[in-house]
């Protein structure tokens, strides 16, 4: 049984928040454009700023058989023209304006990460969703990269490491922070919902999610060592994010993780990536946000080491020719693409994505616990993160808002 009425072909989609993410969604679009010619068409833009909208619709229109047309008011637009999907490319602050927006007048979202601003302004969408029968996606991307799916299947089908047991993922480096910057709506604690934690890392906590489900406690510190100061209309102002944390995960299925990064520490950098179960181990020196990468090193205890780049061939040829129509459809392996193609195949058949809502609200609420853990200075529950009971950190954003 279907989530939704299924349209017929093409899927119509709207493309709201005209800015950098949305170039990139629009690659994505034309990639799967070549593929599959009748899935799709983009037939709005909306952008508060017409110019951003125009342009946007003009690149559509060198590669799609028609312009989208163009708005700046996502209501007229949602209300007035029908549309399948928006894919909703705006700032963390109005996911949830937008998002609820789009479901109460009948049309199914993809919002990009974060879900919402905090966990609070999530549940407002999900439940907008929930009464109106329609399907939300979560723009969670790096998951569906070979890397990560090959070492779930490493750790999960293959036991390449024997039981997951523990992992560290730490780094430690240095950005100058006193040369003003250009102000940008992401170092506003109310417009972003917080700093890197949140913004970049909703990638590891996504990625930690799908490797060893969800986590039962969160305990961190998070602190801001220097002050950043950015140029707003001629005047000097401060970030308000976070320039280092230490955060310790348990997981209800008993692996225990330490995640750490620092830009304040000056001298020699340091990355340390590893993943450590009753077999072996998993080494990395890449990105402490996306890991692995494919010259993640997997070493079986009494065994030769392997890179990940050797053992995703291995993954590919064991899956089913189903799985791999799921997972890769046409051979897409870009991540970006992959998601999107998520949401039009759940539009143009009724059916869950992935990274749908909630999957999106449990993923931020990893993130969420962070901060919240930090601001009481305890171990927190991560469930009561999940349903709001806990939101210290978050509440003053709440009222900001007026969620």
């Amino acid at each position: 049984m279907g989530l939704i009425d299924v349209p017929t072909k093409p899927i119509k989609i709207g493309i709201i928040g005209c800015g950098h993410i949305a170039q990139k969604h629009l690659e994505s679009y034309q990639q799967i454009m070549q593929r599959e010619g009748d899935l799709f068409r983009i037939t709005s833009v909306c952008d508060r700023v017409e110019e951003s909208a125009k342009a946007l619709a003009a690149k559509i229109a060198e590669w799609q058989d028609s312009e989208p047309m163009v708005h700046t008011d996502v209501h007229k637009m949602v209300v007035h023209y029908e549309l399948h999907g928006a894919d909703i490319c705006t700032p963390h602050y109005d996911h949830h304006l937008t998002g609820v927006q789009c479901l109460e007048a009948g049309t199914n979202v993809l919002i990009e990460k974060p879900f919402g601003v905090t966990s609070r302004a999530s549940r407002l969408i999900l439940e907008a969703a929930r009464k109106n029968k329609l399907i939300t996606a979560c723009a969670g991307n790096i998951r569906r990269q070979p890397p990560q799916r090959a070492l779930h299947w490493a750790i999960h089908t293959k036991g390449m490491i024997g039981e997951p047991r523990l992992f560290y993922i730490q780094h430690a480096g240095y950005h100058r922070s006193n040369t003003p910057r250009a102000w940008h709506w992401r170092t506003d604690k109310f417009m972003g919902g917080g700093g890197m934690i949140m913004d970049r890392g909703i990638h590891f906590a996504d990625t930690m999610g799908y490797l060893f489900g969800e986590p039962e406690r969160v305990y961190a510190t998070v602190r801001q060592h220097e002050k950043w100061p950015h140029i707003r209309e001629g005047k000097t102002v401060f970030d308000d994010r976070e320039d280092t944390w230490m955060v310790l995960l348990n997981f209800k299925g008993g692996v225990d993780g330490f995640w750490s990064s620092t830009a304040v520490a000056p001298g020699e950098p340091t990355t340390l990536i590893g993943f450590y179960g009753s077999a072996g181990s998993i080494i990395d020196d890449g990105d402490v946000f996306m890991a692995p990468s494919p010259q993640a090193r997997v070493t079986r205890q009494g065994e030769g080491m392997r890179t990940l780049a050797e053992i995703i061939p291995e993954y590919m040829a064991a899956l089913s020719a189903e799985d791999r129509g799921r997972l890769f459809p046409h051979g897409f392996e870009d991540a970006m693409t992959l998601e999107i193609y998520d949401f039009l195949r759940a539009l143009a058949t009724g059916t869950r994505p992935e990274i749908d809502g909630e999957a999106g609200l449990r993923t931020k609420a990893i993130c969420e616990a962070i901060y919240e853990s930090a601001h009481c200075a305890e171990a927190i529950p991560y469930a009561e993160v999940v349903d709001g009971f806990i939101e210290g950190y978050q509440r003053e954003i709440n009222e900001h808002w007026g969620i």
